[in-house]
């Protein structure tokens, strides 16, 4: 599920995106795209490799939970794999966070953890 997807300029946030305009503004000079997605399909994994240009080596890994803790590169991107513990009724629930860096975007993809990165980017739009 598609939980945001932003364009900054300037460290400003200028506007709300669909998924399908992604490509428009990572092409855009001074743009950066910050996209989370929460327990994707493979067919919303598949549109964020043609909008990112991503490594299918990669979106095979973040298409399955069970990975273990990583980073790599691939060309001008890094992606990693980091577990994620939340406490919740007072049970422990694990969860992964796949994570895809360029120059000009952020692709957070969560896997069976709810908590996400709302507070972050909140406190970094007000910044």
């Amino acid at each position: 599920m598609l939980v945001s997807c932003a364009v900054y300029q300037g460290g400003k946030k200028i506007a709300d995106i669909g998924a399908n305009d992604i490509h428009r503004y990572i092409a855009e000079p001074g743009c950066f795209v910050w996209v989370a997605l929460s327990d994707p399909t493979p067919e919303e994994l598949a549109l964020m490799q043609d909008e990112f240009d991503l490594h299918p080596l990669a979106i095979e890994d973040a298409g399955h939970g069970e990975q273990r803790p990583k980073i790599e590169e691939y060309g001008d991107s890094l992606f990693s794999v980091l577990h994620m513990l939340e406490l919740e009724n007072g049970e422990l629930r694990v969860g992964a966070l796949h994570m895809f860096v360029g120059n000009n975007y952020i692709l957070s993809v969560r896997r069976g953890a709810q908590k996400g990165f709302q507070d972050v980017r909140a406190r970094s739009e007000r910044e």
